[in-house]
């Protein structure tokens, strides 16, 4: 439930579309994310393509983490399970906290729209450091499932009883 008494907090989003034939002209699933996340008020701080790639992805992520400017990352694509889909290995080496929930919830919300094929999606959330990241499946349908199933209100300080936005303040806390 959104509490309308308390004031919105607009946070800064960045965006990464992982794959091997995407580009800015038909990334669906990028361009589906980024509207979302500016239509509930949000920054989009940035947005990227890159490659199915251990070294792209990771040194994006680490740019990313490192700008204390941006507050949260999505991705969309490669959490599949084919040789190339390596999305979720290269965000949970850099976790400092593992959100297992996330994917337990999306793969639950995900079977009402594909039925059992979401046991192939490896969406995984976590925290490096103070930065909050989600990767989901590049396809359009899991990106509107991700977003307005679960992270337009956990990304949304009203939203009651709890949220993300409320406790960033205390993920640097030691």
């Amino acid at each position: 439930m959104i509490d309308e008494s308390r004031p919105f907090i607009a946070v800064r989003i960045a965006v990464m579309t992982v794959s091997d034939t995407r580009t800015t002209d038909d990334d669906r699933s990028g361009d589906t994310l980024a509207t979302r996340i500016e239509d509930a008020g949000h920054t989009l701080a940035d947005r990227v393509i890159v490659r199915d790639e251990s070294d792209a992805i990771t040194s994006q992520l680490y740019t990313w983490i490192d700008d204390k400017t941006i507050d949260i990352i999505i991705s969309t694509g490669g959490t599949g399970i084919t040789g190339r889909d390596i999305t979720p290995e290269c965000f949970e080496a850099l976790y400092t906290k593992h959100i297992p929930g996330f994917g337990e919830l999306f793969r639950m919300l995900s079977y009402e729209t594909i039925g059992t094929s979401t046991i192939q999606s490896r969406a995984t959330a976590g925290i490096a450091g103070t930065t909050l990241m989600f990767a989901l499946p590049g396809s359009t349908g899991a990106v509107k499932d991700g977003w307005d199933k679960i992270l337009k209100t956990q990304l949304d300080n009203r939203y009651r009883p709890c949220n993300f936005i409320e406790l960033m303040p205390r993920f640097g806390e030691r």
